[in-house]
Parts: C-alpha cells; structure tokens; sequence
C-alpha cells in the first residue's frame, strides 16, 4: 500500500509574466495542458508599503534586469492590480487549475484574500510578519503556505506555535526552502525535509519543498522524503530579462517534473505479495525447477 502522499506541483509563474497580461495566460494556459501542473502561483506586492522611500527611488542593484528608472518604478511594471488577478484566477478556473498567490504586505494579503483562492502563500521574506500573518489567520479561511528561507530554526519554531495560538496549523503547509538565485546543491539541504517532518509532521497540514536549484533530480528526492507539494520557478525562456528566470523551469522541465513526480508516487509502495503476476510469468519460464 501506498502511504506517501500524492505530489502536488505548483507552477511559480512570481513575476516572470514581465507585466504583461497575456504572457500570464499564456503561462498558466501551458502549465495546464503542457505541464500538468497542479496550480500556478504569482506575487502580489504593495510596493508603498513594502519599499522605504529610499528603497523604492534606489537604482535597481542590477540594472540590466529593471524594467523601470527606480526599484520602485520597476516593481511597480511588474505588478498586476487586484482587478487583474481576479481576471487572472477567473482564467485559471476556466482551465481548471488552481490560482494561487504570495503576499509581501498586509494590503496585498488582504486584496488576494477577497478573491478566496484555496491557499495563499507567504515568501522567506516575510514569514516573520506577524500582522499579516495574523490578518489572514483571523479573515483567511485557506491554506497558508509558508517558505523558511532565511529563518532560523528557533524562529520556525515560533512560527509554528503562532498558528497552533490560532488554531489554524493545520491549514499550515512549510516549506523547506534555501533563498538563493539559483541554489548550488550543496546548499538545497534536502535532509531539512526530515527535521520539519519529525518536529512538524503532526502538527501541520503539509511539508512542502519550494527548490530555486536547477534541473529536477532533487525534486524527486524531496519528494521521496515527505515533501509532497512540489514548488517550482517557471518560465517560457530562462533567457529573458528579470531575476527568476535563470532559477526556473522552461515548460519541458516542468512537464517532465509532473511526469517524473507522478510515476515515484506509484512506485512507492510494497510488493503486495511474494511473487507479482508480472514476475510468475518470468518464474515459470526463467526460474531454475531443479532447485
């Protein structure tokens, strides 16, 4: 028998539909039928809000992947209003895959809130606001997915005991996560998966595995070890201009990902007797009888 959970594979299309509505479509249309992806995510940022003043009129710190004079004017290219991620979930629905969104503020929090998608998720970079996080714990009935890049264990511990405060762990899903663009293998650090399956196994939804790495050999590994919701990068060119699309899949890995994550899941399991129906005939023939 089967016990490992099936794989769910989350398309991360973040911010690599370079602002463009249709390119967005075009990406959750092929991680749909191409893919066989299970869900497509984006991001939503409240760039006033998240950016000091300072920080939002910066120079990007690596121009040649901006697309605006200031960080700020940049981010702000790249950002879909509330209107369009409706548009964009209302897309998905159509193609019968899941929407999703991460949220860096309060405000996106509770904007992607009001559309009600199954999971919201919270990036490294913001697992430690706890007045977003406490905001949709109190107003969000779904799923809340969680990366732990660039937190320590003691802070993951808290954050745990944060949601089971509210009652809502499990509707928690964590991911192990390395924030880096891309990750060497070295630094993935799969074994993680067991730490945050042993301390947190029972006490939430899920344990998920979000990879910045490239290919997607470890994929399958973390998936072999608990992690069942699968998140990747993903992009139609990893050429094209912006900071994610080194660190993504272009469409064939990802489909060979949903492929390959699909058929471990069936060959996780026992032999349900000695001799399968598929060896005895192989025995018959080939089997030493003077044994």
């Amino acid at each position: 028998m089967n016990t490992y959970k099936a794989p769910y594979v989350i398309a991360e299309i973040g911010c690599n539909h370079k602002g463009e509505m249709t390119i967005a479509k075009e990406l959750i249309k092929i991680a749909k039928i191409f893919c066989n992806a299970d869900a497509v995510k984006f991001q939503k940022r409240n760039n006033t809000e998240l950016l000091t003043e300072d920080q939002y009129n910066a120079p990007h710190p690596n121009p040649i992947n901006s697309y605006g004079d200031t960080y700020g004017a940049h981010r702000e290219y790249l950002e879909f209003d509330v209107k369009q991620h409706a548009e964009l979930k209302a897309y998905c629905e159509e193609l019968g895959i899941e929407y999703s969104t991460s949220v860096w503020d309060t405000t996106s929090a509770q904007e992607i809130a009001s559309l009600k998608p199954t999971f919201i998720k919270i990036p490294s970079a913001c697992n430690n606001n706890y007045d977003m996080l406490g905001w949709l714990c109190d107003h969000y009935e779904g799923e809340i997915h969680i990366s732990t890049g660039m937190t320590t264990k003691d802070e993951t511990d808290d954050l745990v005991r944060f949601f089971e405060s509210k009652g809502r762990n499990k509707d928690l899903v964590l991911y192990n996560c390395t924030s880096g663009y891309p990750v060497p293998f070295e630094d993935v650090c799969l074994l993680d998966i067991n730490l945050l399956i042993e301390k947190y196994g029972d006490k939430v939804k899920h344990i998920g595995f979000s990879g910045h790495h490239l290919g997607i050999a470890v994929d399958v590994a973390a998936f072999t070890l608990g992690a069942n919701v699968i998140e990747r990068h993903y992009t139609i060119d990893r050429t094209w201009k912006g900071t994610d699309h080194a660190a993504s899949l272009e469409p064939e890995g990802l489909r060979k990902l949903s492929r390959d994550l699909k058929a471990v899941h069936k060959a996780l399991n026992f032999k349900s007797q000695d001799i399968l129906p598929i060896e005895q005939v192989q025995r018959d023939k080939l089997k030493n009888k003077k044994v």
